[in-house]
């Protein structure tokens, strides 16, 4: 089993293409971009983590009464992310 950790601080990385022209990302972190779709609601959030394989993208929505991110989901394309918030 692999470990997935979250990246160092102040290290950027650019942002993740899409290639779905519905939604945007819009960076909210380092590490993290907000998922937006048409008249800028907001779906969740994309947060990248290293693995040692590579690259893995995180699926998150904001829980507003505790103020934490709950994770849908990790994948390895930043679009299949995207496509489980749209659900």
């Amino acid at each position: 089993m692999t470990t997935t950790q979250q990246l160092s601080p102040g290290v950027h990385f650019a942002t993740p293409t899409l290639t779905s022209p519905h939604e945007k990302l819009v960076r909210a972190a380092d590490d993290l971009w907000r998922v937006q779709a048409a008249g800028a609601r907001i779906l969740g959030h994309l947060r990248l983590t290293i693995n040692p394989l590579g690259v893995r993208y995180r699926a998150e929505r904001l829980h507003l009464p505790t103020g934490t991110f709950r994770l849908v989901g990790e994948f390895w394309s930043a679009d299949d992310a995207v496509a489980a918030l749209r659900r």
